[in-house]
């Protein structure tokens, strides 16, 4: 598997981690049906997506965008659709998560 597609698994990983953590919400503490079948298929689909992505891309790199990435599109979709502002320490947090997935995409070497 080329390095791109690797990266397209890592994309529908955090496409789909988002989806089902959205859906865990949703899902009011898996007491409704529907939304749990939905985060439970989509966590699955994830899991596999991020595995294969790491057979090509390394495993630091891979869940440090993984998590980067979903926590921050959690956190505008906390925002946007249940009105869940943070405080400057979670603005300045979530802006230290991006910095991070940056600069470790960019920057960062493994040997």
């Amino acid at each position: 598997m080329s390095v791109f597609s690797g990266y397209m698994f890592l994309g529908l990983g955090i496409l789909t981690g988002i989806s089902a953590n959205s859906f865990a919400k949703i899902s009011d503490g898996f007491s409704k049906l529907t939304p749990t079948v939905a985060c439970l298929f989509l966590m699955c689909i994830c899991m596999f997506s991020l595995s294969k992505a790491m057979s090509v891309i390394p495993v630091g790199f891979t869940y440090a965008t993984y998590g980067g990435l979903t926590i921050t599109a959690i956190a505008v979709f906390g925002l946007i659709k249940y009105n869940q502002m943070p405080n400057i320490y979670g603005i300045i947090g979530i802006a230290l998560i991006i910095i991070g997935v940056i600069l470790l995409n960019s920057l960062g070497k493994t040997t």
